[in-house]
This record gives C-alpha cells, structure tokens and sequence, in this order.
C-alpha cells in the first residue's frame, strides 16, 4: 500500500496539480489585493463614495445584507477580468514557432503520402509533374 501510494504521488499529475494549487493561492491572494486595494476604491471614488457593503434591507430582526451581494459580484467581475488581462497578456509573450513547412504531400492517384520532392510516385508510379 505503501509503494502504491509512493507511485500515486510521484505522478506528473499529482505534482503538477499541488504546484498548480499553491501557486494559485498565491496568484489569488494577489489578484485579490490588486481588485481591494487598487480598483475598488477608485471605482468607489468614481461613485462619489458609494459603500455597497453598508447596503441592506431590515425585515423584522433580519438583516439582508444585499450590498454585500454586490459588492462580491463587483469583487468577482474584477478579479476574472484581471487574470483575463494577465492570461491574454502572458499569451501574447509566448513566442510560438511559425509552422514548419510540410515535408509530404498526398499522390492524386493513389492518395498516399509522398515526398513534396517528389516527381513519381513510389507507390503506384505516376508521374507527378
């Protein structure tokens, strides 16, 4: 049971989902701190003040808080359009290569693959030119 479970872990999916978790903790921490500390109180500043999270209706000995409800909606819609930023962001640095020029080419004849460089076909012998 023991080897089993030292097999389990030492899988390339389970390290790669505990570094995946961590390092999204962290990342979430700062998407978190960008969105409180930077956004909302311009946003708030841009509605003369306005403090969503002291909103709510009294019904009876009940309070609902629906300004806390906006604000987590508001809190929410930040934080996904930040890390859509981000991950657009972290897309356009990566360089992918231009795509390697093809190296085969399908016979009209017998539909296998040849070589591009090719003037007969191998197979069924046509001439290709």
């Amino acid at each position: 049971m023991l080897k089993e479970f030292k097999e389990f872990i030492m899988r390339g999916n389970a390290l790669d989902l505990a570094v995946a978790v961590v390092i999204g903790g962290a990342f979430g921490k700062i998407v978190t701190s960008l969105v409180d500390d930077m956004f909302m109180p311009l946003i708030g500043a841009l509605m003369q003040g306005v403090d969503f999270s002291s909103l709510a209706w009294t019904v009876g000995n009940a309070s609902i808080n629906y300004g806390m409800f906006i604000q987590a909606v508001v809190n929410f819609l930040l934080v996904a359009f930040i890390v859509f930023l981000i991950v657009k962001v972290v897309n356009k640095m990566k360089k992918t290569p231009p795509p390697a020029d093809p190296t085969t080419k399908d016979c009209p004849h017998c539909f296998s693959a040849i070589s591009i460089k090719a003037t007969r076909c191998p197979n069924c012998t046509s001439d290709l030119t």
